[in-house]
């Protein structure tokens, strides 16, 4: 999400040509916007691609530092004025910024009554006043910009420029990687190291709550509150590509890698776990119309839908709300009975799935409030829809979706929270679901640690033509969700059924040769499916189970067991489908195909 890039040097290289060819290095991380500054030659910004800012560069557009960014729209739309760099009132101060300042408000609010004159609806600018606010007093940048960090709450990471000493960059991270590029008279600052590498392969990665300052000779680390740190550069073997992607080998595994942090980033600023509530800022403009509502019906396609299956049974089932879940593909063509009373909810993750985008337009023509679910800002459905909620989750390059998948899970428990506590949801009830999302993270990591089991357990099983998923209740969606990854990515017939319906027909295509993947959580309809693995035990399938740890019981049925941590029965699916992705992640890497670019699928459906 976002990417930031920046450059001191003797003069040896022209400052204005490393950063854009550093900007090219960091587009894989998507964006909507982009911009670049040199002291020498000052700020360039536009809306869309790096080509596009490159036509606007002039030719004499030079300098021996600077500082560029790719930016993934936060707050306000990706237009000019809200792209990055953002300067103090007075041009002389610098900034770029990945992240999200949460108290960007009450400060923009100070700093206004301070005389301050604020251009775009960026939070980051808020923090370009906020270092100058300071350097009035202080006379110094380095101070100035350290006071000025410890004011702001929420993440970051960030380089910021001071015209006065053009030749020092600060660098500052706080839950958004920053990575130090060491150089012979020449230093960079970057959100990975990608763009650093084609110029040196010596690096050194900040940690959060550290700050780094870099001058062309010079690199120095210190802790946030003073103390000195002393960490030697690291010499990277990886190509420029292979950075990309975090060292992974496929974008699809760096995607599902980053599943807490995703859940961090979609939860951050948004829980109030002592008061069992969540704050939607996308959704105040329309809280009194949600109180009135007296229906949902979900709209979403392929992986979107899957999601939307899950926070049907968190809404009904959490805040006593009927819903209807609906592929965005079909619902146009329905008549659905919608008044004022109805809810239209969009998932997507482009927020340009056509099929899902007509469902929304639908829904307007016959009086219904609009919400959406999606991870692009300043997209079509974000833009159509009367109300919504950002998922947060950075870009996503694999075709196949992951971490979008976790992440909207989370804003659907966040939802559920939301409007539970308006029909009657209890303080208990809501502080326990929010205590058992905070815990989430932790618990993937712990998922994460047994990836080379499943990667195992995917070579064991590699020889298999077809495959069944089976759950139930809020395993159930989750079981379509796992075939679908199975088959998108390696070509083989794999399909998702309701453990419940295994005798109306699934049953019979059971054999020795055909594995199942039974999602036995232990919760309150363990029992059911555990007695569908017995059946199919019976007429000799190979089962494959995964289930909730401490489940010993399993084990004396199926051939082989994944395991994850016990949680709320309404975010198992959360933890359930991170080995699913993995396991199908690992059956097509073994069998040779590019799962990042499966044949005949792309990313965004944007045509019937």
């Amino acid at each position: 999400m976002c990417g930031i890039f920046a450059y001191t040097g003797k003069g040896t290289k022209d400052a204005g040509k490393v950063l854009l060819h550093g900007l090219t290095a960091l587009e894989y991380r998507g964006y909507d916007s982009a911009g670049i500054y040199t002291p020498e030659s000052g700020s360039i910004k536009t809306p869309g691609a790096v080509a596009e800012l490159k036509k606007k560069v002039p030719k004499k557009f030079n300098g021996k530092s600077g500082i560029a960014h790719l930016r993934w729209a936060t707050h306000g739309e990706p237009t000019k004025i809200n792209a990055h760099p953002h300067s103090d009132c007075q041009g002389e101060l610098w900034i770029v910024h990945n992240g999200i300042i949460e108290n960007f408000k009450e400060l923009k609010e100070k700093l206004v009554k301070a005389g301050h004159t604020f251009v775009s609806e960026s939070d980051t600018e808020v923090f370009a006043h906020l270092v100058e606010e300071h350097m009035k007093k202080t006379k110094d940048f380095e101070k100035a910009a350290i006071a000025a960090l410890k004011e702001i709450r929420g993440t970051y990471g960030m380089a910021i420029q001071y015209k006065g000493e053009p030749e020092k960059l600060i660098a500052a991270r706080m839950g958004s990687p920053i990575v130090l590029g060491v150089g012979k008279h020449e230093h960079f600052i970057a959100s990975d190291a990608s763009p650093i590498l084609p110029h040196t392969k010596k690096v050194v990665f900040l940690e959060d709550g550290e700050i780094a300052v870099i001058t062309p000779e010079t690199h120095t680390v210190y802790k946030l509150e003073g103390s000195r740190v002393t960490r030697a550069p690291e010499e990277i073997e990886w190509s420029a590509e292979e950075a990309q992607k975090g060292g992974h080998e496929h974008f699809m595994l760096k995607e599902i890698m980053e599943g807490a942090e995703v859940i961090e980033n979609t939860l951050r600023g948004r829980l109030i776990p002592e008061k069992g509530l969540a704050k939607l800022g996308g959704l105040e403009g329309v809280t009194k119309k949600l109180a009135k509502i007296d229906r949902i019906i979900i709209v979403a396609c392929g992986t979107a839908y899957y999601a939307g299956l899950v926070g049907e049974y968190m809404l009904e089932e959490h805040a006593g709300i009927p819903v209807e879940v609906e592929l965005g593909s079909e619902f146009r063509y329905r008549k659905p009975v919608i008044n004022e009373k109805t809810i239209v909810l969009a998932i997507s993750q482009s927020g340009e799935t056509l099929d899902t985008l007509e469902a929304i337009r639908e829904g307007k023509r016959r009086g219904a409030l609009t919400l959406g679910i999606v991870n692009t800002v300043g997209s079509t459905i974000a833009r159509e829809t009367d109300a919504g909620v950002y998922n947060h989750a950075g870009p996503e390059i694999g075709v196949a979706s992951t971490k979008a998948f976790v992440s909207q899970l989370v804003a659907l428990a966040l939802l559920t929270i939301f409007l539970g506590r308006q029909r009657g949801m209890s303080l208990v009830e809501g502080k326990k679901i929010a205590k058992e999302l905070k815990a989430l993270p932790a618990k993937v990591q712990k998922i994460f640690e047994e990836k080379g089991a499943i990667e195992k357990l995917a070579r064991k099983y590699s020889g298999a033509r077809d495959f069944l998923f089976i759950g139930r209740k809020y395993s159930y969606p989750v079981a379509f969700e796992g075939a679908l990854k199975l088959k998108e990515i390696s070509y083989i017939h794999a399909e998702g059924c309701g453990a419940g319906e295994m005798k109306h027909g699934p049953l019979a295509m059971i054999d020795e040769k055909f594995p199942t993947v039974a999602l036995a959580p232990s919760d309150s309809v363990y029992e059911k499916v555990f007695s569908a693995i017995q059946q199919i035990k019976a007429r000799r399938g190979p089962v494959i189970a995964l289930a909730t740890e401490g489940n010993r019981e399993v084990e004396k049925i199926a051939d082989d067991v994944l395991y994850i941590p016990e949680t709320l029965e309404m975010l198992t699916p959360i933890l359930s489908v991170i080995p699913l992705q993995l396991f199908a992640y690992y059956f097509a890497r073994n069998k040779g195909y590019n799962v990042d670019r499966p044949r005949n699928l792309a990313k965004s459906v944007t045509v019937e």
